[in-house]
Formats: structure tokens, sequence, C-alpha cells
């Protein structure tokens, strides 16, 4: 029988049969069959600790005994207070209020919306906001007008709002992207800088170093322009720190958290501004509401599994789970030097990237199919973005795992090579 579910990123004329997942356990996803597929990617960036933590499992098993949805814009409840009161010690000084919404895309679009009702409330003519070229910021009309144009939104188009972008700060080119900043922020048009902090995920994972994100900050606060840290996928601990913004020792003015929030059990997102932001909508006059909701915001039970996973944080020793990777991550990708079919390694606490040299590269370059196929034969999921090759696992993965996903990326660019695949 032909399933009537729609999948994302999938064009089912290709693909018309998905296999279905039976249960997952730590790093792994067991399909009907029973066999058990390495999750390399943590089902796509969300599963920070492993699948089914226990204790994240035990907090949403206590919640669903006392709450469901509760109408967020009329009452408030523990799991909400509890999760704030951790987000705001968590995060870089100064962001001293949370606004929850459900996924990546919505708080990026919350960040936005807060960024320009800042500057219309205080009566400021200031719309433009400024990108990194090749970002990715979501799905939704806001977020999709934020990220890099191409085949992502090419046919939503004509509903896209216009931004400006710097150019990506490639080795030896970064001068250009902090002159093109100071130029743009210089105009007086300019509400805020929107960026995802040392990696661009679905860019093609490509880094940049700390200090550029220092002198962004700089830039932004001499122009009075808002800085927003879209560590939707950076967050929790993926470059080696618990966000990115710590390896600058910036504070943003906006932090939007979402994916590794619940450890991934449950969808969940929250955008942190500043007192300044929060006093720019607090007011007598009910028009500087901040007009922004969702049915489900603050759901209790995935509030009760952030604050569990908070607590996973606090107890137990995530960070030397995290270091232990970045250690097999390098050794491992040392393969891969001098290899001709190989146009770039590249590491950032637990994310490591082999881009391919490849004659079409790029998302629809047809080696990513390819590979994610034979990865998949392999008992391994990695869905290559193109012809960039990248593992993000579950910080519970151990090296016998990490050998077997390396062995198989191995495996398939010598396949692609001889043209096997």
């Amino acid at each position: 029988m032909t399933s009537p579910v729609w999948h994302p990123f999938t064009q089912h004329a290709l693909e018309p049969t998905l296999q279905k997942i039976a249960a997952t356990d730590g790093a792994y996803l067991i399909e009907e069959s029973g066999r058990r597929v390495l999750d390399a990617i943590s089902s796509w960036w969300v599963i920070t600790h492993g699948h089914r933590h226990p204790l994240i499992m035990q907090a949403i098993r206590h919640a669903l005994d006392r709450y469901d949805q509760i109408i967020f814009a009329e009452y408030s409840h523990e799991p909400a207070e509890d999760l704030a009161r951790g987000l705001v010690k968590l995060a870089p000084a100064g962001l001293n209020h949370v606004f929850y919404s459900d996924s990546g895309s919505t708080a990026v679009e919350v960040a936005l919306k807060m960024a320009l009702g800042t500057f219309h409330n205080r009566g400021l003519t200031r719309s433009r906001i400024v990108v990194m070229e090749h970002s990715y910021h979501g799905d939704t009309i806001g977020t999709m007008s934020t990220g890099e144009r191409g085949v992502f939104n090419a046919a939503y188009e004509p509903l896209l709002f216009g931004v400006d972008t710097i150019p990506f700060p490639d080795p030896g080119e970064e001068q250009q992207t902090l002159d093109a900043l100071e130029h743009l922020c210089s105009s007086g048009q300019t509400a805020a800088l929107l960026i995802e902090p040392l990696v661009l995920g679905a860019g093609g994972m490509k880094i940049y170093a700390p200090q550029l994100l220092v002198q962004f900050r700089e830039i932004t606060k001499r122009h009075d322009v808002l800085l927003i840290a879209d560590e939707v996928m950076t967050g929790w601990g993926r470059t080696g720190t618990v966000l990115a913004c710590e390896q600058a020792s910036v504070a943003p003015d906006i932090l939007c958290l979402s994916k590794g929030i619940t450890g991934g059990a449950l969808p969940l997102a929250a955008t942190l501004a500043t007192s300044e932001i929060f006093e720019a909508h607090y007011s007598t006059e009910r028009r500087k509401t901040f007009f922004h909701s969702s049915s489900y915001t603050a759901n209790p039970i995935a509030c009760a599994a952030a604050v569990a996973n908070l607590d996973v944080w606090c107890n137990e020793p995530v960070l030397d789970r995290i270091g232990k990777i970045e250690t097999l991550h390098r050794e491992r990708l040392r393969r891969f030097e001098n290899n001709a079919d190989v146009a770039d390694i590249r590491q950032i606490g637990t994310i490591a990237v082999v881009e391919l040299a490849v004659p079409a590269s790029g998302y629809l370059s047809d080696v990513g199919p390819k590979l994610r196929r034979f990865f998949r034969e392999r008992g391994v999921l990695i869905r290559p973005l193109g012809n960039v090759v990248y593992l993000m696992s579950p910080y519970c993965v151990t090296e016998a795992d990490l050998n077997l996903a390396y062995d198989a990326i191995s495996e398939g660019i010598d396949q692609l090579a001889r043209g096997a695949l």
C-alpha cells in the first residue's frame, strides 16, 4: 500500500519507499527488520546525548501525568518558568528574557520580529536585515528571506523580502567581509545582523574563526545594530562549547535556540533577548505589544524535557564526551589528507567535514544521493550536503561507532572515484 505521507526534503519520484524505524537506542536507529543504523547526523542535528536519554524520558513521563497544552498567553507553568531561569543562567550575560516557540525556523522568525519591533516602537526607521552569504535560517517565509537564495526557495521568490548580504569570510578575505558589514551598518538603515556563529550548517558546514565573531560584535555595537545569533544548530555543544558564542566571549542581543534544547526528544525553541529589547515592547500602549504566538507555545511536556536536558548538562560529563569525540575526529580525518578526491577537510567540535572534489558541486550534486544510499547499505545514516559529507553524531557515540562511519566514508569515496556508485 502506498503511504500518504509526504516527507521533507524528499523527491518521492526518486525515493518512493522509505524504511520505517521501529525504535531508537542511544546512537542508533532500529529498523523494522531489527537492523541497527548508526545515526551519524543526530537525526538532523537534534539528538545530543543519544536517543531516549533516561532522565529526559523520565521527565516526559512525569509531565504527562500532570499536563497537556496550556494557553500561554493567559497562564504560565512550572516547567516553562524553570526552563527560562535555566536558559538565562546558561546564556551570555544580558539575555534576561525568554520567548518560546516551536522550531528553529520560528525561533529565528521571532528574533527578526523582535529586532524590527524594537526600532519601530522607538520611533526609528530601521528595517534592513544583514545576513551572511551561504546562510540558512529556516523554511518559514521570513527565514527563507534571510537565507541563501537558490534551489531551496526559488519557487517562493515572490513572497520573499530583500536583505543585505556580506560575503562569507574565506581565509585571506576576512577584511572584505568586515568592510562590507561596516558599510551596511553605517547606513543607518540596518536593524540587525543575523548570523550562524562559527559554522554555516546547511550552507555547506563552512567554518570561520571566533575572532571574526568578536569583530562582528564590535561593528554592530558601534552602529547600534542588533546582533542575532542563530545557535539553532551550533548550540548545545556542537562546536565544542555549550554555545558557539562562548568561544568569542560574545553576548548577542538576541539568541535563537532549538534542536538540542530538549536533547532532541521533543520540538521546542526559545528566543532570548536583552532587557533593552523587552523594554522596547513594554508599554501601557497595547500597540507596542510583541504580537507573536503559536498554539503550542511553551508546551509543558517539551519544557519539562528541556529542564531535564539542562540537568544532564549540569550533572553528567557532557563536555568530556564532546572532547573525546573532537579528538577522534581529528585523528580519523587525517586519512583524507593528500587525497586527490577530497577538496577540503575541516572540523570544529563534534562536527567533521569531508568536502569532495567533484565536477558538479553544491546541494544538487548527484554524489549526495549516491553516497547516502551507499552509507545506509553500510548501516550508517549520513546525509551529504551535495558533495559535502559531514558527521555530527550524538555524544554517546563510541570509538567503534565513529570507526564504522569513517570506514563507510572512505569506501564511499573510493567507489565514487572508480565509478562504482
